[in-house]
Parts: C-alpha cells; structure tokens; sequence
C-alpha cells in the first residue's frame, strides 16, 4: 500500500503517468470497499481523495461515533471501520493519492479515461469509479472564529485526545456537535453546548445523552468573539434576545454548524446530474464512457443512501468496470470463498 501525495507534474514522459485498471474517485467506505473488490478481481487500483486523509466523512467528522447500519456489526466506531475497510484492501496494494482534487476528465484515442488532480497528478485507467460521497463538503465557518483557526478553533475532531483537560465550547445544534460534546465531555476539564435557538437538529437521544452528562446547554446565544494571543482562552456570547454578553473559559473551540456540499470540477465533466448526484443505470455506469459511481454521489428510482448499499454498489460498478476493461471477463468472479488463501 502507498500513499502519494507528491507526485510528478509533467506528463511529457508517460513513464510519469500513473497507470492503472481502476481509478477510485473517492476514499470514503465505498471507496475504500471497492479497492478491496477491484484488488480481489486481480486488477491494479488507484485512489484519489482531496482530504488528506482516508475514510471520507467519517474520519473528518465522526470518527468515534458508533455507526449501526453496517451488516454484521451491532455496533462499530467510525474510525475502526475505516481502518478495517484499508487493512481489507492492503492485500492488493492500493495506491492512494491523498490531498488531490479530481480535477480534469479527458480520454485517449483507444477509450481510456484520464484524469487530472489539482497538484498535477495524471491518472490513465482502464476506467473510473467515483465514490464521492456528497463531493467535496466545506465546513459553514464561524465568523467569529476565523483569525483563531489551528490556535484552538477547529471544525473536526479527529483525535478527542487532543484536547484533554482542555475547557471546550462546542458550537452547534445538529448530531456532530452533541456527538463531539459527549465525546469530550469524559476527558476534558469542562463542556459547554452553544447553540443559536433553543431547537435542535439533532436526535432526541443525542440530546438526552448531553443531558444526562451534566454538559451545561446554552440556548438562544451566538459566538461573538474570541479571545486570546497565542491561542483561544475565552469565548464571548451574546444572547440573541437580551443582547446581554457572557464569557467562558475555552482552549477548544468546536464550530460544528453544518457543512456545504459541492461535486466541485466533476460537474465540468459533462456527466448527467439528478438533483446534484450522478445518474447511473442498474450497472452503476455514467452516462460518459468507461465512467462508474457508485455510494451516495449517485442516483437513480428508489436509491435509499446507507453505507451498507454503497458497499453493494460499489462491488456492482467494480465487477461491470472489470468487463469493459477486458470484454472476456466474466461479470461475476466468483465468491471470496471458493478462492485459496
């Protein structure tokens, strides 16, 4: 397995071109599934992500949540499904491109696509599957916030460790920001939930969780500044109706408000759109050649978004990209079962 995040920008010398069977558009569960399938297939597989890391939404938002629609799993943390979902795929050395933006979709002369990133990196594949998820999701800022981001402001929690026996105000109304605060709330000095209205987006269940850790809930009130030098110590509010303005102690700022989705450069490629996803048909094909999808980006008659199905789609879109690479390959492989170890 290897990570690439620096890779050569010229392409006069095709020597310098990554080639591969398949390029996975996407590290999220399904991508990461589907180089375990294309490995399994005995084809050669590439994956570019433009976050720097594997396991899509999950390892940038809710890594220690426990997530409980995955078959076979009564219940399994974020960040250990993704790390089981790469040790799947190890076996066959993926090559990631972590940190790159697909940018630029063209094809040779013979069929094959060809894909550009953001940092220069130039992928020729046999074909493509995008497992993009929502695309690329920007977290909504907290304006008061911006000058104190990497100095004690953050969007994501990746490592709740980080911020032991810090005092924290979670910002937010939705399930990420009552995950986080009773994520945090064990091993950090003090937690704090701020939220603009006294309604929530989040589960009810969420909510009573905070509750019942005694994490201090402050409604109607909104962020309007931070203080510190080096790095955030207070965190001033001001309450929407009374306007009155209150300070607390803070060494983590957690703005948790969302994000805004976006396909980014894929919708420059000429693929069809439903309702900002990618249509596909009953094999996962876009309606360009040689072009998968497969997860949540994707649409079509009744299409339910669960990471079980995406895992389902995306073994679909693998075994029919499989066929179009070698038209005398059979769609269906065979079972993991009836292969020696």
């Amino acid at each position: 397995m290897s990570v690439l995040t620096d890779v050569p920008t010229s392409t006069d010398d095709d020597s310098r071109t990554i080639e591969t069977d398949i390029l996975i558009i996407g590290a999220g569960p399904a991508g990461l599934y589907g180089a375990y399938y294309a490995g399994f297939r005995g084809l050669r597989v590439a994956v570019m992500d433009v976050l720097p890391q594997r396991g899509g939404q999950i390892s940038a938002m809710y890594p220690e949540k426990p997530i409980f629609d995955i078959a076979g799993f009564p219940a399994v943390r974020g960040r250990d499904l993704v790390t089981n979902l790469v040790a799947q795929a190890e076996p066959y050395d993926p090559r990631y491109l972590l940190g790159h933006r697909a940018a630029e979709l063209s094809h040779d002369p013979d069929g094959s696509p060809v894909v550009r990133s953001d940092q220069g990196a130039v992928v020729r594949a046999g074909a493509v599957v995008i497992t993009g998820g929502v695309g690329t999701f920007t977290p909504r800022p907290l304006p008061a916030g911006e000058d104190y981001l990497g100095r004690g402001q953050v969007y994501f929690v990746p490592d709740p460790a980080d911020h032991t026996d810090h005092d924290v105000v979670v910002v937010g109304g939705g399930d990420s920001a009552f995950d986080w605060a009773a994520t945090l709330a064990p091993i950090a000095r003090s937690v704090r939930l701020v939220h603009r209205t006294d309604r929530f987006r989040a589960h009810r269940a969420s909510v009573e969780k905070v509750r019942t850790l005694g994490i201090e809930i402050i409604t109607d009130s909104e962020v309007s500044a931070l203080h510190g030098t080096a790095h955030v110590e207070q965190v001033e509010l001001r309450h929407r109706i009374t306007k009155d303005t209150r300070l607390l102690p803070a060494r983590t700022v957690v703005a948790a408000l969302g994000f805004i989705a976006d396909l980014g450069p894929l919708q420059t490629w000429g693929l069809t759109l439903q309702a900002r996803k990618i249509a596909v048909d009953t094999r996962m094909a876009t309606n360009l050649p040689r072009v998968f999808a497969a997860g949540d980006i994707t649409d079509y008659p009744g299409k339910v978004r669960l990471i079980s199905v995406g895992f389902g789609e995306v073994a679909t879109a693998v075994n029919n990209a499989a066929t179009v690479i070698d038209p005398e390959a059979a769609l269906f492989p065979g079972h993991s079962t009836e292969k020696e170890n």
